[in-house]
Order: C-alpha cells, then structure tokens, then sequence
C-alpha cells in the first residue's frame, strides 16, 4: 500500500487517508438517524400495503362478513397515505444531512488547500484542483444518499419481510431469503466485474475534460494568437468522447447487475408461490394468506432494487474520494508553514518587526534571505526594488504562506505562535492579480463580509473612487465576468481592496496594484489606494513610484535582502 504524508508531515497510508475522506463525507449519527427511520417506515407502509391489499382482494372474494374487509381497507388507506408522508419526511430529512454534511466537507477541503496556496500548488492541475474541489466533493454526497441508507433500509426490510413470511409460510421465507441473497451478490458481483474500471475511470476522464477546459477558455486570446485553438478544441473533443464512453460502459454494468436483480424478483414469486401452494391441501396455509406470501417478494425486490444503485455509487464515491487524496499535496513542503498556533484576536492596529528573515520556495529556491521591516501602526511604506527581488515572497511571508525564519513579530508576539487563520485576520493581501467571482459587484463584496447591507456596500465603494462607476453599470447587480473580464485591471484592483476595506484588515498588503493599469492612471490608482486605507497600516509593494507624499518612507530589497 502507498504511504502518503498528511499536511503536518504525519505518514499515513493511502487508504487510510481515503477513509477519512469517506468519514468526513457521512453526516453524524444524530442528523443521519432520522433519515435512516423514515425511510425504513416508508419501505415497511410499502410491503404493508402491497399485503393488506392482496389479502383483501382474494378475501373479498370469498368470505360474507365485511368486518375483517372493512378493517383492510382502512390499512389499505392508511398505508397509501403513510408511504407518501414518510418517504417524503425521508427525502427531507436525508438531504437535509448530506447537503449540510456536503457544505463542511467543502470547506474542510478549502481548508486543508489553504496553507499551500498559493506557493505549494503550483504543479498541479488547476482542471484537477477544480474537479476535486467540485464535481469529487459533491459526488460525496451519494455516500449518505445512495449507499449508506439505501443499504441499510433494503437490509432491515428484507430481514423484516422474510421474518414476516415465515409466520405465514415458512417455506416461501426460505425462497425469498435465498433469493434475496442471489439478489445481492448478483447486483454487487456483475457490478463490479462489467462496470469496476469503467467507474473508477468517471472521475479522472471528468477531470481531463475540466482541465481541457479550463485550459481552453483560461488562454483563448493565446491559443488564438497563436494558432492552436484547434487543437485545444480537438482536445476537448477527444476529453469528452473518452467521459462519455467510459460512463456508457458504467451505466450498462448498472442495467445488467439491475435485470439480473429483477429478473430473480420474478422467481422469487414464482418460487414463493410453488413453495408455499401445498399449504392449501393440508390446511396450513389459506388463499388469502397465499396471496400474502407470492406478493410480498414483488414489493420487497422493489426496495431491493436499490441495492445495484448502491453498489455502484460506492465505487463511484470510493473512486472520487481517491481522486480528492490524490489532488491534495502528499505532504505540505517544508518551506510552507502550516495554520498551527494559538486563535488570537489582536485589538487595534498592532506594529510588525521583522529582523533577519529569510524564506524558501517550495524545492528550496531562495526567497528571502535577510530582510529587515518596521510597520508602525497607521504608516504607509513603499516596498521597493527590481523584478525577481522578493517583494512578492515578502507578501507571502508576512501574511503566513512561506514559513520564516529569524524574527517576525505582530503587536509584539512571534507570528509562528499565531494560527494561519488568525494572522490573516491582521494582515491581508491585496493581490497582484486580484481573484473576482463571475457574479455581481455586491456578491464580489460580500464574500469579505456576508452580513454587509447594500448600503455599507456602496460606501466602500465610493471609498475606492469605484461609486460612480458602480452606478453607470448597474449598481450593485452589474457583472463583473469570469475572473473579472468585464472589468479593468484597475477596477479589478480597486474591487478587491473595497473587499479588504469591508473585511477590517488592520494591516494591508497592497502587491503591485498598478500591474495591468496604464502608466498615467497608475499616480491615480495608487493616490486612491492608499487614501480609501484610512487609519490602516498598508505596506505598498510596487515597482512604480507613488505620488509625492503619499507614503512615509520606502524599503528597498535586493536579491532578497534589505539595502
């Protein structure tokens, strides 16, 4: 077996991280338990039904009194009614705990990214990252849905329905449990000989055609220029027809494990009947009773026909949550640092001092290798210095992506004490390449603080000189496009600090905010930039100049040192 290493260094083995994967994917005992009850009062008002029912036909039949009738038809309505209520009280319930167990499995997996990004994911495949995080994710939710519940409704009402059965025929018991475990490995066995590799082979050609596309509509304006939008269109082509064959082959090892279990469905009455018909010579069985017995297999193979579905979706769910441990960085780098440490809340705006600090890339490619930093509260200072220098791995440093070594303190305390989390809360990062949701403005902003009315919302706006603009598009519901495309590099820059203003960041980052913006309009981005901070900290990472008495001082690194 593999052995792969968790984030913090820890070697596990594969499996055992696919596990966990599985585990985190189920939803605890109390908000699954309900689902698991009322689905099994559905099935049990369903072979009462189909019961009662065939015992009031064949009686109807042949006795005088309507007593014994008039009681089965009220069962006859009573159980119509009770299957609708329950199986829809099961649809409620069961959702209800997957799609909540859906959301903190999501964001367990963001959590676990967040540590390497952005300098311990670069090798891997944005289309892979994206299918794992999405389409591998949400495909856990069939682990409760159609796996564990359905299973374990199917296995308590066929242990019911043959307890039931033996009462009336204890012969027709023995053909519906045999024929319910012909059923089962049938439905599991063929399952997994037609359909295993086709399967497991969903995910990754999902993932392919994911990356295919992202890589297509990511660098259309390249590949165009270029020549070799073609070929990145043909390569889609072929991702797309090799997912639809190995999910063809998939549903075909479904159909058949699914004609198998009906056609056994069909013997288990014929069996059933042929079993338990000498009862009616010798007085041990009567016809209504008979009725019972041949009927009750029927409805009980319906339920039971979940099971091949079942079986399919664990491998599918197996298969994805492979996908996901695969996805994930066998080991966090050594030269990251990870989210431990104490969750400190740091009132006002707190001092940084870093003396002697130098930090790795990801392979033990220098970043920083003795930097020297004062930021007081409230002060603006401009980071300077050429290309490849390590302004970018100072950003990364400070805001705890790279792991430092020598002194780095925030209001006083080392920063290697403070969680991730919690020193992300002090300092944030303005990117140079700032990421935007293909929503609306107003959704753009709320991701910084969801509680933000539409008023708070149009202030930080007007903070960032982005209010009149906001309103000649639309206002607050204008679009902003994929990652920002319907949008200017200096608006996309002036959106994300208006998030970081709304999220509180008593120091700020700013990295190379004039990236992308035309030289004359870069004096006016940065004016407004740094004014829109009001009494926050803001550490300036630019190779352009800013205006004249816009900042207090300036650093200067070189070769990932101060100068």
């Amino acid at each position: 077996m593999t052995a792969r290493h968790s984030a913090t260094g820890t070697v596990h083995p594969r499996g055992h991280r696919v596990r966990d994967i599985l585990r985190l994917a189920q939803p605890p005992v109390g908000r699954f338990v309900p689902g698991l009850i009322w689905g099994l009062l559905s099935a049990a008002a369903a072979v009462s039904l189909l019961a009662v029912s065939g015992w009031l036909i064949v009686s109807a039949s042949i006795v005088d009194s309507l007593v014994p009738l008039s009681i089965a038809v009220v069962g006859v309505r009573f159980f119509a009614v009770s299957r609708a209520v329950t199986r829809y009280l099961e649809r409620l319930s069961g959702h209800d705990a997957a799609l909540r167990q859906l959301a903190s499995t999501r964001a367990d997996m963001v959590r676990r990214l967040i540590p390497l990004s952005p300098a311990g994911l670069g090798s891997t495949d944005r289309g892979q990252v994206l299918t794992a995080l999405v389409d591998d994710v949400e495909n856990l939710q069939n682990l409760p849905l159609r796996v564990v519940q359905p299973l374990g409704v199917a296995a308590l009402v066929a242990v019911g329905a043959v307890g039931f059965i033996a009462f009336v025929s204890p012969p027709a018991a023995l053909t519906l449990a045999v024929c319910l475990l012909v059923a089962a490995a049938a439905a599991i066995g063929l399952g997994w000989v037609f359909g295993s590799r086709a399967e497991a082979l969903v995910s990754e050609r999902r993932a392919e055609l994911s990356a295919a596309l992202v890589d297509y509509f990511g660098s259309l304006d390249v590949l165009i220029a270029y020549g070799a939008e073609e070929q990145a269109r043909a390569r889609i082509s072929a991702a797309d027809a090799a997912l639809r064959r190995v999910v063809d082959r998939a549903s075909l090892a479904q159909a058949v494990a699914a004609g198998v279990v009906s056609a056994v469905a069909g013997a288990a009455s014929v069996w059933a009947l042929a079993a338990a018909a000498p009862g009616l010579t010798d007085g041990s069985i009567d016809g209504p009773w008979l009725a019972v017995a041949v009927l009750v297999p029927m409805v009980v193979f319906e339920i039971f026909g979940a099971v091949p579905i079942a079986a399919a979706s664990w491998r599918s769910v197996r298969s994805s949550a492979k996908r996901i441990v695969d996805v994930l960085p066998e080991r966090m780098p050594d030269e990251l640092r990870d989210d431990a440490g104490e969750d400190i809340e740091i009132v006002g705006t707190p001092a940084v001092r870093m003396r002697g600090v130098r930090a790795n890339w990801p392979g033990g490619a220098p970043a920083l290798k003795g930097v020297d930093l004062d930021l007081l509260p409230g002060e603006r200072v401009l980071v300077a210095g050429p290309s490849g220098a390590g302004k970018s791995s100072l950003a990364a440093a400070l805001v705890g992506f790279l792991r430092v070594e020598g002194e780095y303190l925030v209001d006083g305390r080392e920063s290697a004490e403070l969680s991730g989390p919690a020193l992300r809360r002090v300092i944030g990062l303005c990117e140079q390449r700032p990421q935007l949701f293909d929503e609306d403005i107003r959704q753009n902003l709320l991701f910084a603080r969801d509680t933000a009315t539409d008023d708070e919302l149009r202030d930080v706006l007007d903070r960032v000189g982005l209010g009149a603009w906001a309103d000649e598009r639309g206002g607050l519901d204008a679009r902003v496009g994929d990652r920002g495309a319907l949008v200017s590099g200096g608006q996309a820059q002036r959106i994300s600090l208006a998030r970081a203003l709304l999220r509180g960041f008593p120091v700020l980052v700013l990295d190379e905010p004039t990236a992308g913006v035309d030289p004359e309009a870069s004096d006016a981005l940065l004016r407004d930039l740094l004014q829109a901070a009001g009494d926050q900290s803001v550490l300036l990472i630019s190779h352009v100049a800013p205006p004249a008495g816009t900042v207090g001082r300036t650093v200067r690194i070189e070769d990932g040192r101060t100068v």
